[in-house]
């Protein structure tokens, strides 16, 4: 059986169908002799990072170190001042920045996330994650994590599941914070990156970080992914996106117990509300195959209680 707790299960989550979900499935999974039972080293849980587990309105949080990083090496750079697409983000030009292509990001990803070792950019990130704060809720962008994801994370672990990341995300970036705030090892975190070249510098032999896309870990690249780096097919997906559906998809696959989940952003007073139309955490196809096949649509306005650790 699940592991007992004598105090609350899942505090910040409301008492409605979706958190009974969630503990009914954990319970399936632990009890042994039945169909459903999965032993601990086989107990996959895999969470989207970006609208999943923190915010990501009102754009993801990796854009604004990519914005402070450019700013910061401009200083170098006078000519950024007179050249696209840098110029864009320097002068805040908003209009400018809306026409801002694929290619013109990659280009400033290249310039703001290589050219340095694998642990100088995490140097970097980790310090710029402990001063950098959310423009809406003035708090720092770790804090803007979602209170009823990190006691699902616990919660899970504390029965015999491993959790781990898969994000769009960078996966240097998230791992400079994910072992905090999250409790989740680099070894399990899962992102989008760069490729990376061993080199000798300063008289020690180093992985440095070059301007060449490695994996994009989003949408279909997600469960190739999962493959790649896990092994095995999850048991349990959580994500909040189209971009999460072939995770959700690939979870489903699996024989025996499953439980995908979708968070729906509803709830415009304590965090935001978007769904279909969002050109961030767009919720369209995935939500229509969630209703259609029966998954658990997470509303944050009903299943909430708090979003936020500093929520009272």
């Amino acid at each position: 059986m699940a592991k007992e707790n004598h105090g609350v299960i899942l505090p910040s989550w409301s008492d409605t169908t979706t958190k009974k979900t969630i503990i009914n499935f954990v319970n399936r999974v632990n009890t042994e002799n039945t169909s459903d039972y999965v032993p601990p080293g086989e107990r996959i849980a895999v969470f989207d990072n970006d609208g999943t587990l923190w915010s990501e309105k009102p754009f993801y949080f990796q854009a604004f170190f990519l914005i402070d990083r450019l700013k910061a090496m401009a200083v170098d750079h006078p000519q950024w001042h007179d050249t696209q697409p840098y110029k864009a983000i320097l002068e805040g030009d908003k209009q400018a920045i809306s026409r801002l292509t694929e290619k013109d990001i990659i280009q400033m990803l290249a310039v703001t996330h290589t050219g340095m070792t694998v642990e100088q950019f995490q140097l970097i990130a980790g310090s710029w994650l402990k001063t950098a704060k959310h423009p809406r809720f003035n708090r720092l962008f770790t804090e803007c994590v979602f209170q009823p994801m990190l006691e699902l994370l616990d919660y899970l672990r504390d029965n015999g599941f491993k959790t781990y990341i898969v994000s769009g995300g960078g996966v240097e970036f998230v791992r400079a914070f994910a072992q905090e705030v999250y409790g989740i090892p680099p070894e399990q975190v899962i992102g989008s990156s760069v490729k990376t070249k061993f080199a000798l510098r300063d008289g020690k032999f180093v992985l440095v970080k070059v301007p060449e896309l490695g994996s994009v870990d989003d949408k279909e690249g997600k469960p190739v992914n999962i493959n790649l780096h896990i092994g095995r097919k999850p048991l349990l997906a959580f994500g909040n996106s189209d971009g999460d559906l072939a995770m959700l998809q690939y979870t489903s696959t699996r024989d025996k117990a499953n439980l995908m989940l979708l968070l729906h952003h509803d709830d415009g007073e304590r965090e935001w509300a978007y769904d279909r139309e969002s050109k961030i955490g767009r919720l369209d196809k995935a939500w229509d195959e969630a209703r259609q096949k029966g998954w658990t649509i997470v509303s944050m306005q009903k299943d909430f209680q708090r979003v936020y650790p500093f929520d009272p």
